[in-house]
């Protein structure tokens, strides 16, 4: 066995080996899209039921006619939900769509300024759709105990947010994380807030399992270079968070050995 296949990111017993997870939104048109994805090396693609065509229009084009199911897992979003009502239905439309496709990216929305998720209404939502035979990776704040909480429910995944959806300021609060992913016993994925290959590298050198991006490529002045800095960001960061950064130093240490010098 490889070492790559052996450091795979498993979730809900389906092993992957990228741990970059991209969305769909945002880009100019679906040949840009595409060009992206292929670019990112991503093998799970989110995709906005509401807001993007997988069917439901027939006489629209359908993004999955470019990022087919064949190639890619598709992962349903519900993104522009509000109530954990609109959430359920949404993720059942995409199950009948796609012919009982169960895993789904969970995510109710708290406002429309903010986009920050509400864990009353995620929560209640959780309940249902786990219950309805759906496997749920749930976009979720920062909150260990409640991180904890989705994760008892049945969640497959949790993902809290780095920072706002689209806002691009990174992580803002990594001690949270990181003590969501001390007791975790499922994936925990940086989802939201990421602005640049370096937040990228930081979340995955503090050991998340992977990171979901959407705004970060598809707004970037060059997509599809983007995509490929953060295929190689993800990378490099695992890589540094397996190989454990050398502890920090109050004072200098000199990197060539003191003993034997020449006098």
């Amino acid at each position: 066995m490889s070492e790559q296949a052996k450091d795979a990111l498993v979730i809900a017993g389906k092993s992957y080996n990228s741990r970059l997870l991209v969305g769909t939104g945002k880009y100019k048109d679906l040949d840009e899209t595409r060009e992206a994805i292929e670019a990112s090396g991503a093998e799970i693609v989110t995709v906005a039921v509401r807001r993007t065509n997988i069917g439901q229009n027939p006489d629209e084009p359908n993004l999955l006619d470019v990022i087919t199911p064949d190639k890619y897992t598709i992962l349903p979003n519900t993104a522009g939900c509000y109530t954990a009502d609109d959430a359920v239905r949404t993720c059942r439309l995409a199950r009948e769509l796609m012919d009982g496709h169960d895993l789904v990216k969970l995510e109710v929305l708290g406002d429309q300024k903010t986009l920050y998720p509400n864990m009353v209404e995620t929560i209640k939502a959780t309940e249902t759709l786990v219950k309805d035979g759906f496997k749920v990776m749930v976009y979720c704040n920062d909150d260990p105990i409640v991180a904890k909480q989705l994760e008892e429910m049945g969640c497959v995944a949790v993902m809290p947010l780095g920072s706002l959806i689209g806002s691009g300021l990174g992580i803002l609060n990594p001690h949270n994380i990181k003590i969501i992913m001390e007791t975790a016993q499922v994936p925990v994925l940086v989802d939201a807030g990421v602005g640049t290959a370096s937040d990228a590298a930081i979340a995955m050198e503090m050991g998340c399992e992977g990171v979901l991006m959407n705004t970060a490529i598809a707004a970037a002045n060059d997509p599809v270079l983007m995509a490929s800095a953060m295929c190689k960001a993800i990378e490099a960061g695992r890589e540094a968070f397996l190989a454990g950064r050398m502890p920090r130093k109050k004072y200098a240490s000199a990197s060539s050995p003191m003993d034997g010098l020449i006098k």
